[in-house]
């Protein structure tokens, strides 16, 4: 036997031994060994086969924009305080317009320069006089607002990546639509109220004064708004609410934080979440905390007030806690968000679909039959056709199959229903290329040529037409694949990979059979 016939034989062995290690995952995981399981992931099946939810979520790109002009009302007070600009108000108007209040002309020109010095995306409108007062109105730009619009709807998709990532779905999918929608697919996913409530849940950040000397009950002074306090019943597990009256300023907010971690209060064996600031958040937490020693701030997520605690002395390094009567899957859920970052904007569940476990179990069954069915009329007709050569066909199909499924093993695809409906017919298409190889080889069997030369004659002929053929199906299912979104992409995954299957055993696989056969016998006559 040949050097070249050995070598390619044991090619041809370590890709099946490689596949076979692939797939064992899949098949027996519980009997293998942890590395072998941390080496090779079982084949990980989609939303219609193993059960799981369906939601598309709109993001209020309008609150984006809200919360956008709020923080240039921020950054324009602090500026005219460093300024030494008096004004009598700086207000956020409808349409994403900002407003200043100034008492005199001069201060009118001294607010117009400073806009349009620190913030070029503001448009000047027209100057009006309010009951004696001087109003600039200023309104952001159309490309300003579409920009912040496009960046809520992408920060939105990372930031619930991150979150799906954290919550430890296999294989989700997060997609962007048209109109500002997101479309997330979760297989498997066994507590559909817990992914949903972390999915949704905005997780805005703040930390407020209270103002201690006003009661909810009286007239509110401006600057001041009414927020409720979560207090759990630690007996009953009744939750309440108690109002409380806070500074409406944000003091510090959740952006700035660098990590959360779930930790245990081990005077009363309860959990509560550990928040670390990055450095901006440690210096700036530093600031209020020295400023408002014996004062309460209120810790506020989603415009609720979790803890409001008494600040005892300066607080450096960047540390703080949120605690309120926490379970232990509360405050995980609460860490995850956090440390994903809060949603740029809210976010409405527009639908929501589950598939049971027992409806994609049917699908793979009736996709492992149709595989079946499939594979045995294929089997039938190339035996018939072409007697002992279809033996050799039929059995590269067979590893063809094998090597597909190891290949989205190998590779963590995910294997949907129309990625089965791939699989069948890239069997249907895995002869196609035996067919050609056999017609040729045929060909030169008439022409008066020996088995051997008529094999290698065939081969060569066929080659060209082959890859021609399988190339530009592959760019076609590139295509799909780049472009397509889930079925479609489902289906032009096990297309890709089957097509490249196929031309290894067609082309590869096959003619080692023929050489090792034909080397080792003194074949006159081929069965084909």
């Amino acid at each position: 036997m040949s050097k070249s016939v050995k070598w390619r034989g044991l090619i041809v062995v370590c890709c099946l031994v490689l596949a076979f290690a692939a797939l064992a995952p899949t098949m027996a995981k519980e009997s293998l060994p942890e590395i072998w399981l941390k080496a090779f992931d079982p084949i990980h099946l989609g939303l219609d086969l193993q059960g799981g939810m369906h939601l598309v979520l709109g993001v209020d790109v309008d609150k984006a924009v809200e919360s956008r002009v709020d923080s240039l009302v921020d950054q324009t007070e602090t500026l005219m305080r460093e300024k030494d600009i008096i004004f009598k108000r700086v207000e956020r108007r409808p349409g994403a317009q900002l407003a200043v209040t100034v008492y005199d002309d001069a201060a009118g020109l001294e607010v117009d320069g400073l806009m349009k010095e620190n913030f070029p995306n503001l448009e000047p409108l027209t100057l009006t006089d309010s009951g004696g007062y001087i109003l600039k109105h200023f309104r952001l730009s159309d490309q300003e607002v579409t920009n912040v619009k496009d960046y809520a709807v992408r920060q939105a998709l990372e930031t619930l990546r991150n979150r799906v990532d954290q919550f430890g779905v296999s294989e989700p999918t997060l997609q962007l639509q048209s109109d500002n929608r997101i479309l997330i697919q979760l297989p498997g996913i066994k507590d559909r109220d817990r992914a949903i409530a972390l999915i949704g849940r905005t997780a805005r950040l703040e930390f407020k004064m209270l103002a201690d000397n006003v009661s909810p009950q009286d007239t509110l002074p401006p600057g001041t708004q009414v927020l409720y306090e979560r207090q759990v019943d630690s007996k009953t597990g009744a939750v309440s609410e108690n109002p409380m009256v806070v500074q409406s300023k944000t003091v510090l907010t959740g952006d700035l934080l660098e990590d959360a971690q779930v930790q245990i209060d081990t005077r009363f064996n309860k959990p509560y979440v550990s928040i670390k600031f990055n450095s901006v958040g440690a210096k700036r937490f530093d600031q209020v905390t020295a400023a408002n020693v014996g004062n309460r701030m209120a810790i506020v997520l989603d415009d609720t007030i979790y803890s409001a605690p008494v600040i005892q002395e300066r607080i450096s390094g960047g540390n703080a806690s949120i605690s309120g009567s926490f379970t232990e899957q509360e405050a995980t859920d609460l860490a995850i968000v956090l440390r994903a970052g809060s949603l740029p904007a809210p976010v409405e569940i527009l639908e929501d679909r589950s598939v049971g476990a027992s409806l994609g179990q049917d699908s793979i069954n009736q996709g492992i039959l149709s595989v079946i069915i499939g594979g045995l009329l294929v089997v039938a007709a190339i035996l018939i056709y072409y007697r002992l050569s279809g033996l050799i066909a039929n059995l590269a199909l067979a590893l063809n199959i094998v090597f597909i499924l190891a290949m989205l093993s190998m590779f963590k695809a995910t294997l949907t229903l129309p990625g089965i409906a791939g699989i069948v017919l890239t069997i249907g298409m895995a002869v196609d290329a035996n067919v050609l190889i056999f017609e040729r080889i045929r060909e030169e069997l008439r022409a008066g040529k020996n088995a051997r030369n008529s094999v290698a004659v065939g081969y060569g002929k066929a080659l060209i037409t082959i890859v021609d053929a399988n190339v530009t199906t592959l760019i076609a299912a590139l295509v799909l694949f780049q472009f397509g979104t889930g079925p479609v992409k489902g289906f032009a995954v096990t297309l890709s990979i089957g097509i490249l299957a196929s031309m290894f055993t067609a082309i590869f696989v096959t003619r080692v059979i023929y050489d090792f056969f034909l080397e080792r016998n003194q074949v006159k006559r081929l069965s084909i």
